[in-house]
């Protein structure tokens, strides 16, 4: 099969389609054919070396497919032969086959395209949890949520589920090209971030009152602000730090106002953090899982990508999100 690989680290650029061998598949683990991968802001870190994790080089990079099931263990239970889903890998997705662990395979909806259904398996996900569990945001209806990068794959995720909540959403996003984007996926109010300052508008917009959640995926001085735009008791969540800047929590002003940083890790709950704990969190996972699904299935969610790239162009579609020119997110598309 063909496979796009990362033989030692560096750029989009280094990467190399090979012919390989089909992955073994392990006890309790289904095979995928793949329709449709996912590259993210964290695969361009991950073949760099600079990831929390490292694979064994050389290796196929991509940790979320969508595709159909072509072999499965005897051990497995809820997948079989030909079911269509998506998956969460450890990495290899950007190849004509995948493994996974059940446990990381979810239903596809049956009114998303394989295309789309790559952010099913992360992106949605990662903010679902975030806003909705009790232990990080715990987003209420009828609170407001400001979400940055709001024309991310996370962020316009967050946009989503904020309204699904019934939040009153205020959205972030650089240029009008995004700004109209996050607008047209339900933000009641969009922020320019190139033109306007963000903490400025959002205490107008809350009569200086601030907001009671923020979903942060940049991180740095984004961050910093956001502790100033929120009301007394709010809470913030930082997913990420695409700024490039890790920031340093001021916790004065936590004190002053009674509000919480309240980190979010998704990739603890699917295996990719030191302690593995895809298995023993796995009900929580299904359930939300299945929450998303019924979401979609009801047009309530709407997956969108921006743009489409053969396996052979894996090295472009990496290049598009380090150049910043994509709203939503970018498949690589198999042949198949």
């Amino acid at each position: 099969m063909k496979a796009m690989m990362c033989e030692r680290w560096g750029g989009p650029e280094d990467l190399r389609l090979r012919d390989v061998a089909r992955p073994a598949l392990k006890p309790g683990q289904v095979r995928i054919q793949v329709r449709a991968a996912g590259v993210s802001f964290a695969t361009t870190l991950v073949i760099a070396g600079k990831y929390q994790r490292k694979p064994p080089l050389p290796f196929a990079p991509g940790t979320e497919v969508s595709g159909v099931v072509i072999d499965a263990d005897p051990a497995c239970r809820r997948v079989k032969v030909g079911d269509e889903v998506v998956a969460v890998l450890d990495w290899g997705g950007l190849a004509e086959e995948a493994v996974a662990h059940e446990v990381n395979v979810f239903p596809k909806p049956a009114n998303v395209g394989f295309v789309e259904a790559i952010q099913l398996a992360i992106s949605y996900p990662t903010s679902a949890a975030a806003l909705t569990w009790p232990s990080v945001l715990d987003l209420r209806e009828g609170q407001t949520l400001l979400v940055h990068a709001a024309a991310g794959g996370v962020g316009v995720a967050a946009v989503e589920i904020g309204k699904i909540l019934g939040a009153t959403v205020i959205a972030t996003a650089g240029g009008t090209r995004k700004a109209a984007f996050a607008r047209t996926h339900g933000a009641d109010h969009v922020i320019d971030y190139g033109t306007r300052d963000f903490r400025t508008e959002v205490l107008k917009l809350t009569a200086g009152r601030g907001v009671d959640r923020v979903y942060d995926p940049v991180g740095g001085d984004v961050f910093t602000q956001s502790l100033r735009c929120l009301a007394v008791e709010g809470r913030i969540c930082p997913i990420g730090f695409a700024g490039g800047a890790i920031p340093q929590v001021p916790a004065n002003i936590l004190l002053v106002k009674s509000i919480a940083v309240m980190g979010f890790n998704y990739g603890y709950y699917v295996g990719w953090s030191p302690h593995d704990a895809r298995f023993e969190q796995a009900g929580r996972t299904f359930a939300l899982m299945e929450r998303i699904r019924a979401w979609c299935e009801a047009g309530r969610c709407r997956p969108h990508v921006d743009r489409t790239f053969r396996l052979d162009e894996a090295a472009a579609a990496l290049q598009a999100l380090l150049e910043r020119s994509v709203t939503g997110r970018v498949a690589v598309v198999m042949d198949a």
